[in-house]
């Protein structure tokens, strides 16, 4: 796997490598309008920059940004969106992304993050009740399928730079963070 500094001196352009990878980065439109995927989001974690309220994720308690991912049902990488502040909830990032613009959302299986997308999300306890038998055993299928998106995140993460805290300028943690999906795509291609 190439070192930090590698992967940020490519992110710079200074080695055609960079180039070449980012040829294998699918965008949103690339995806198979009849297929069916799972979604979820995760923060990419930086130093915390105290001017930079933005960044910071209340959920993670740290700062980052937030990329959303897409795999296929058979736990296949499909797409990875633009990074989005830190702050943002997985809902927004996903808006932001237009990625469900011109695909049918009844295709596309997310968390509870999701609910109200017409997504297949699981069911949401109600205030102050419980959810009925028929309703756990469903949120149980569906996570059972949703766990393979879990593990393709794990996988993408298995690069030092995506889990650890970014310590370079933050102007260039964007065009890193571009350099490291679009060689992750190049090495499972």
């Amino acid at each position: 796997m190439p070192s930090t500094s590698w992967t940020a001196r490519c992110s710079h352009g200074k080695h055609s490598a960079h180039a070449r990878a980012v040829e294998f980065v699918p965008t949103a439109d690339d995806l198979d309008p009849d297929a069916q995927y799972i979604l979820d989001g995760t923060l990419l974690p930086c130093w915390s920059w105290a001017g930079r309220k933005e960044l910071y994720s209340g959920k993670h308690k740290t700062t980052g940004m937030n990329v959303q991912v897409a795999c296929t049902t058979h736990g296949k990488l499909a797409w990875i969106s633009d990074p989005v502040d830190g702050s943002r909830h997985d809902n927004y990032c996903q808006e932001e992304s237009g990625v469900l613009l011109t695909m049918n959302p009844k295709n596309w299986i997310g968390d509870k993050g999701y609910i109200g997308n017409n997504m297949i999300t699981p069911y949401r306890k109600p205030a102050g009740g419980e959810l009925l038998d028929w309703q756990r055993e469903y949120n149980s299928q569906v996570n059972k399928i949703r766990w393979m998106i879990e593990q393709v995140i794990s996988h993408f993460k298995n690069w030092t730079i995506m889990h650890t805290d970014y310590r370079r300028p933050l102007k260039t943690f964007k065009t890193t963070i571009s350099a490291v999906i679009g060689l992750h795509f190049y090495r499972t291609a």
